[in-house]
């Protein structure tokens, strides 16, 4: 099932509910895709990315790209795509002072828009539940003026985790020369991806070295460095964060969410989880329920 909606100024909401769907040639406006259920994956460029609950991916205007859903389950996917005009209002609000705003509410120059890393970033806390609330008002056919509220709040919320997840990290890597330290984040974030895509296969560190285009040592420091833990750990969280979604949303045994989510040992999964969120997974089950 798909559902679009243009709003008064252009922006788009776009759902769709199912277990199979393929497009490609894709090119669209800046746009953020979020999944709430199931998976869709992504292939920009030579690049390929699998969005997960818990994450979302951010597209740059006019980046082509193909997406793709095959899933045993369900997948819930959802997509905003902001209007030029919007983003430059949003830009201009965002970037000028009060004193500015008064004096010319109204931007009387073209102010280039913002690109952003395409990358996967977290879907948690404001955001996520910003984005939940969003799609809920979408599915009830609400009135234009509180969507396009959502929207605003949802993207920023964006620039905000953008700071926090991209210009902050990339500042904590030793690398003195910009340039150096640019591309050897953009490298590390291919390495992130690369992970929350495949977490739920057998990797090792000189796969994620051989996707990134780092040695596994150089790998192994500089993530700690942004991560604060190494690629084993992050691989780890990801696959616990999945298995706790699954839990809570869905109806598969212990067992089969051991081997969904990557780990090869169920009583491995129970001590980590039960670390990790002080519940064993049928506790959490049960407490969430």
């Amino acid at each position: 099932m798909k559902t679009f909606k243009v709003l008064y100024n252009q922006n788009k909401l776009y759902s769709e509910i199912t277990t199979e769907a393929s497009y490609t040639d894709q090119k669209n406006e800046l746009s953020l895709h979020v999944v709430f259920n199931g998976s869709e994956k992504y292939k920009i460029g030579k690049r390929t990315v699998t969005v997960f609950p818990g994450n979302f991916l951010i597209l740059n205007e006019g980046t082509a790209y193909d997406r793709t859903i095959y899933s045993d389950s369900i997948a819930n996917t959802f997509a905003i795509f902001f209007s030029n005009k919007f983003l430059r209002d949003f830009q201009y609000s965002f970037s000028s002072s009060e004193q500015d705003l008064l004096d010319e509410p109204i931007d009387r120059e073209v102010i280039q828009q913002n690109t952003f890393l395409e990358t996967i970033y977290p879907c948690k806390g404001d955001i996520k539940y910003n984005l939940t609330h969003l799609i809920d008002h979408f599915n009830e056919n609400s009135d234009d003026l509180l969507l396009d509220d959502y929207i605003y709040h949802s993207l920023l919320l964006f620039y905000r985790l953008y700071y926090k997840e991209v210009m902050t990290k990339s500042n904590c890597l030793d690398a003195l020369n910009v340039s150096t330290r640019n591309e050897l984040f953009k490298r590390l974030t291919v390495a992130k991806d690369y992970m929350l895509s495949n977490y739920n296969q057998d990797i090792s560190l000189e796969d994620i070295s051989r996707q990134s285009c780092l040695s596994p040592t150089h790998l192994f420091r500089t993530f700690k460095q942004i991560y604060n833990c190494s690629p084993h750990q992050y691989l780890i969280q990801a696959r616990l964060d999945n298995a706790r979604h699954m839990l809570q949303n869905t109806n598969y045994t212990l067992n089969e969410i051991v081997n969904l989510v990557g780990f090869t040992c169920p009583s491995t999964f129970i001590k980590l989880f039960k670390n990790k969120y002080h519940f064993t997974p049928g506790g959490y089950r049960n407490y969430v329920a």
